[in-house]
């Protein structure tokens, strides 16, 4: 019997209050993608969601990575690493955003797909929306088109979706 993502999503999740700061409800994904089933189900989930509208695969740093590779080869497309700044060589373009607890910086290099390629996001979590956004400017500034974001986990009462604009959203599990 194939068990869907959602139902590995809720049974392997694992949280942690006051992380990484009090008050904050720190849900971690890496028992999930630490079962090769499940992990596998939820790459399935996130490629056929989006199955033959996108050219390329961006994931954001760190978890992002994981989900980007397995749904690149899943779907034989091009994978975008979205890092944290500072660490690209290169010309790169820069998107300054904020945190549920702090700030950040996310770059991607420029020139690596033609322009008006297609690109899914995806990410473990999403939370304030805040790193979707920043990604979402970077992969407009570069010249490509977002299709749509996918994410594992929703963290409803953030409200992320409203800095994201119109563009689908696919979410495994929202809570």
């Amino acid at each position: 019997m194939i068990v869907p993502a959602a139902q590995h999503v809720h049974t392997l999740l694992a949280s942690y209050p006051d992380f990484p700061l009090p008050g904050i409800l720190f849900r971690d994904l890496n028992p999930v993608f630490a079962d090769a089933v499940a992990f596998r189900a939820i790459i399935d989930d996130l490629s056929e969601r989006y199955r033959g509208q996108f050219d390329a695969v961006a994931g954001i740093e760190a978890r992002g990575f994981l989900l980007a590779a397995g749904i690149g080869y899943a779907a034989e497309c091009a994978v975008l690493a979205v890092r944290k700044g500072g660490k690209l060589p290169g010309t790169v373009l820069t998107e300054e955003y904020d945190l549920e607890y702090g700030s950040a910086r996310l770059e991607l290099e420029v020139g690596q797909l033609p322009a008006g390629s297609r690109v899914l996001i995806v990410d473990d979590v999403l939370a304030t929306g805040g790193t979707v956004a920043a990604t979402a400017r970077l992969i407009e500034r570069a010249g490509y088109v977002m299709i749509g974001v996918g994410v594992v986990l929703e963290l409803a009462e953030l409200d992320g979706r409203s800095r994201i604009g119109d563009v689908p959203v696919h979410t495994i599990v929202s809570v």
